[in-house]
């Protein structure tokens, strides 16, 4: 018989796809570098934890005064390593998708990320055009290569 607790006998570089990092709701009403930072595996790589980035989701829309959902559909962000707005993983999107709170949208990962693994202690997203009252919530997902 198989145990249950199986799955929690292993560790991220045991699966594909886990997800390194996410945060909500990330505030996109005011534009900025570095408007929030997603800690890869909750802050936990002391630098060492080497992984390759295979998609990154923006979903649920809120709203951060309270009240109705706005829609997000004209906000524009990037996510990069670094909190100055460079070493981008995604390039400035649009999240055109991102409509309300049950609607979704995967990043388009930059071409380097197909054949580079990281190894930042965290993401950082970067707001390029505002929404006002609107916050996501962000999930990235990948491969952990050394743990």
């Amino acid at each position: 018989m198989a145990n249950p607790d199986s799955v929690g006998q292993n560790t991220q570089d045991s699966f594909g796809n886990y997800r390194v990092a996410n945060y909500g709701p990330v505030p996109l009403n005011a534009t900025g570098n570095a408007v929030i930072a997603l800690p890869i595996l909750k802050g936990g790589t002391g630098g060492t934890t080497q992984y390759v980035l295979r998609r990154i989701t923006v979903a649920n829309c809120s709203n951060i005064a309270g009240g109705a959902a706005p829609n997000a559909a004209t906000a524009n962000i990037s996510i990069g390593t670094t909190n100055d707005g460079g070493n981008l993983v995604v390039n400035a999107q649009t999240i055109t998708n991102v409509t309300s709170n049950t609607t979704y949208q995967d990043l388009t990962l930059n071409a380097n990320t197909t054949t580079t693994s990281y190894t930042a202690n965290a993401l950082f997203v970067n707001v390029n055009t505002s929404v006002a009252n609107a916050a996501v919530f962000i999930a990235v997902y990948g491969d952990v290569v050394v743990f």
